[in-house]
């Protein structure tokens, strides 16, 4: 089934890029211009991409917070 008309990828495509490790759907804008152009298959990206979708989610979620509090930072 196709996601993304204008550029005729389809919903294997998406899951595959995902699989791959491309988690985001500007990620996939990248991969493949799916949801470039009319922008109409964006949100089915998104629910495609869920949650679970992407391997390495388990990992950026696991990842220690990026900033240091000031009161930590002394």
């Amino acid at each position: 089934m196709y996601v993304c008309s204008c550029f005729g990828i389809t919903e294997a495509q998406v899951k595959q890029h995902a699989e791959n490790g491309t988690c985001t759907p500007r990620q996939i804008a990248s991969a493949c211009k799916a949801g470039t152009d009319c922008g109409g298959c964006v949100r089915r990206i998104q629910a495609l991409l869920g949650r679970g979708a992407c391997p390495r989610r388990e990992l950026i979620d696991q990842r220690a917070p990026a900033l240091v509090p000031l009161d930590d930072a002394a």
